[in-house]
This record gives C-alpha cells, structure tokens and sequence, in this order.
C-alpha cells in the first residue's frame, strides 16, 4: 500500500479473515475507503497521503478480494456491510465517512441502510442508486452476464475489462494485475454478490439521509451510471454531484488530482 503505513490488521469474520489498513490522526473522523469488484486496497493509494494529513483513513480488501481471500462459499453485499461494521466495532468506532467506487459505492449503500446512525457522510464514484427501480431489461441484461462469463475465457475478459474501466494505461495495468489475481470461480462469485444489488423495485421511501457526493467519470460506459446519476442526485435530499473529466469507470485513478479536490472540499463542508 504505502511505505507511511504500518503493518495490517485483520479480523475473523463468518467464511474469511479481513485484512484492512490504517493511517491518519487517532483523534479526526475515519473515512472508509470501499474498493471496486475485484481490485484491492491499492486503487485508492494516490488518495491516501492527501486524506491522511486531515482524516484517520481506513482502506480494506473486501472479502474475495486482494490479501481477504479464500473465502468460504458465496457472500452476499449485505456480508460485506455488516463485515465493515465489524471492523468499526473492533476499531470503538461509533461513525465513519464512506468512499466506494463502484461496488464499494454498493456496499456504502448497504451499510447505510442496514446501520444509519453509524454512516456520518457517504461519496460515491461511478455506482448507481440501490433505491430506485430498474427496467426490466436492465435486470434481465445484469443477470445474464453471470452465464456469460462462466464460458468466457478468463485471461481476455479481464484484458477486456481492464482496458474498459479505465483511461490511463498504468491505470489499466493495476486493474489487470488485480484481475489476474483471482482465480476464474473467485471473479464469478464476486459477480454473483454484486448482480442481486438493483432489484425491479428499487427500495420504494429509501433516501440517503447523510450528506452524499455524487461523482463519476465523464466516459464512464458501465451500464447506466451515467445515464441514471442526474436521477438519483435529483432523488437524495442532499447531494453534490460532480462529474469528472477524462475519466473512465475508475475515475479516482484516472484523475486524482481533480478527485482528491473534490473530496477534500467536500469532506472540509461535512466533517468536523
């Protein structure tokens, strides 16, 4: 991760042993960093030393992922909630600040509804809204995807993925590093915990009552982020939305300059 950090900590959890790091003041509020599917602690480094000067900063290998793998059977996103609160409650942590891109966008979700009053503000980058409903192709086209990649050859579904979900090449390298990670089962069963997070219904009254930063790259082409983010913005009762030029799916990494501008302004309005 970094060279300023010191060794990880872990924590047992159902099906796996967490890995997680820290960095930052004791005594500032934590921010959670929740990597996406299948990358590791490591997409949010060019974030950590900018946040590590105001914040307690907190980065993890979700389960399935990175230094938390094996795993023992399928999980669910709810799984990954529930192990961050663990992590917090191992830590005398009453409240954190969460940052997911991507799936971590949807774990951000899930802890915020499965535990609230523990989520003091939440930012996303390039993930949609659990709440809202979905048409029923969006379903339909998210499920068939699992199939598909059973029979898809691993080593060119992750060169595939990894030039789709970001625009620099070192960018793409780390994404494909990380994919070449996993074994073929472990992406599927990743896959598998994320395609049940939208539903044709949405979750009817469900807001995020915290301050939320909305963001996403401005060619991010992952299913509709981008199409729904100007909905879901106009939907929450208080949101900054922020688009990020010349960024992909990835876009922190893409851009992390102009990412950690946004975020620190963000946090400096939202944290005390």
């Amino acid at each position: 991760m970094n060279a300023s950090l010191p060794m990880e900590s872990d924590i047992e959890r159902p099906g796996c042993i967490l890995h997680y790091w820290l960095t930052g003041p004791e005594d500032r509020p934590l921010v959670a960093l929740l990597h996406g599917a299948t990358m590791d602690h490591h997409m949010f480094d060019a974030q950590l030393s900018a946040l590590a000067a105001h914040y307690r900063v907190l980065a993890w290998d979700a389960r399935g992922h990175g230094c938390s793998r094996p795993t023992a059977g399928d999980f669910t996103l709810a799984d990954c909630a529930d192990d961050l609160i663990a992590i917090l409650d191992q830590l005398g942590v009453q409240k954190v600040i969460l940052v997911g891109q991507s799936m971590g966008g949807y774990i951000a979700q899930f802890v915020y509804l499965r535990h609230p009053q523990r989520v003091q503000a939440m930012v996303i980058v390039g993930a949609t809204c659990i709440a809202l409903p979905y048409s029923r192709w969006e379903i339909l086209a998210l499920r068939w995807t699992l199939p598909l990649f059973r029979w898809w050859p691993y080593d060119h579904l992750a060169r595939l993925t990894a030039r789709s979900i970001a625009l620099k090449p070192d960018v793409q390298a780390y994404a494909l590093a990380t994919l070449r990670q996993l074994e073929p089962r472990e992406f599927l069963r990743i896959w598998k915990a994320i395609t049940p997070a939208i539903s044709r219904k949405g979750i009817p009254g469900h807001v995020i009552g915290v301050p939320l930063l909305l963001t996403h790259g401005d060619q991010d082409r992952t299913g509709s982020i981008q199409r729904q983010a100007p909905t879901w913005a106009a939907y929450e009762p208080d949101v900054d939305y922020k688009v990020i030029p010349n960024a992909s799916h990835n876009a922190n990494q893409d851009q992390p300059t102009f990412f950690n501008e946004i975020l620190l302004s963000f946090l400096g309005r939202h944290t005390h």
